[in-house]
Order: structure tokens, then sequence, then C-alpha cells
């Protein structure tokens, strides 16, 4: 369980595809980032008056960032609780919507969506990942194809219909190191 903004503790769940997303991250700034860093501030440190010394200032800086990403991740982690949405459902766990589904739903107009029900740290809104906590997820939850459900959202209440739910592998996209990071490792 973690504790949310409001201080109210929820479960961490996340899928496998996930969960790997956020330990290669944690591995990347362990592993290279943060060695890297630690690096120019040893180096920028031997150069004198730090209280003038941009390059120590800002490393310093940036390694209060990266041990506090590193905190919030470990937490995270440690906090996990793994739902695979390819494990073998039974019963109304098949055919309803719980953490893991890919829904395929209409609004009123007709207009068609399908949005996959994700942990808080695997919302991805370019691959129609939602968080299972946000309007839309829980107004989903525990519904089947054939039924209708209200959303109540910023811009008002709208009415959904469910078309289809399944269950299966959810595409992720891979942590990828972020630009610069491998100049950085060789400084």
């Amino acid at each position: 369980m973690t504790e949310t903004i409001t201080g109210k503790s929820e479960k961490n769940y996340i899928t496998p595809s996930g969960l790997q997303r956020l330990r290669d991250e944690l591995r990347f700034l362990l592993t290279r980032e943060r060695p890297a860093v630690t690096q120019v501030v040893a180096w920028a440190a031997g150069n004198g008056d730090r209280s003038e010394n941009a390059d120590y200032q800002y490393g310093k800086r940036r390694l209060r960032q990266i041990d506090r990403r590193i905190r919030f991740l470990t937490r995270r982690i440690d906090a996990a609780e793994v739902v695979d949405p390819e494990a073998r459902r039974a019963g109304r766990a098949a055919t309803h919507v719980f953490f893991g589904a890919t829904v395929r739903y209409a609004d009123a107009s007709g207009t068609e969506r399908v949005v996959s029900i994700v942990g808080v740290d695997e919302v991805d809104l370019e691959r129609n990942h939602i968080s299972w906590v946000s309007p839309l997820a829980r107004a989903l939850m525990k519904a089947g194809p054939g039924d209708t459900v209200v959303v109540h959202a910023p811009g008002g209440a709208q009415q959904l219909e469910i078309l289809s739910v399944n269950y299966g592998r959810i595409p992720m996209a891979p942590f990828t190191e972020p630009p610069g990071a491998e100049a950085a490792s060789k400084a």
C-alpha cells in the first residue's frame, strides 16, 4: 500500500511490464546516471571556490533530483502489487472490467474507443492506457459487454456502452534513456 496525496492508503497495482519499466529506470539511475553526475561533481569540486562554480552547483542539484527519483521508484517498486492481465480468469472476472482489462466502448454519439486499465505508474494517453483510479476506469469497473455506465468527468456526465472486454498482454513502451544520458556516462 502507498499513501496518496490525500493521505489515504491505496494499493499500487501494476502490470508485470510496468514493474519491469520501473526497475529498468531505477537500474539506469543507480548504475549510469548517478555515477556519471557524481563524477562531474567530484571534478567540479576540485576546481576551487564552490560558491561560484556552476558545474558544482548544478551537479549537486541534479544529484538531489536523482536521489529523490531513486527514493520514489524504490517505494513504488516495494509497494507494487503485480496483476498479470494474461493470467487465466474464471467466471465473472473473465468477461467484466477489472484491472488489466482492455475495454472497447461507445459513447452516446456512437464513437468507439478502446482503453486499457493499468496502474498509476503506467499511464500513457498516447497508447490509451488509463489509470485504474481515473474517473473513466472507475465507471467501467465491474461492468460487462452490453452494460451502460455513467462517467462523471469535468465535462459533465456521459453515458458509455461497453462493447467488449479482453484480457491479454498490454503493450508498454519500454524505458528509454533520456537524450544525452550516453554522453553524461562518458564524462
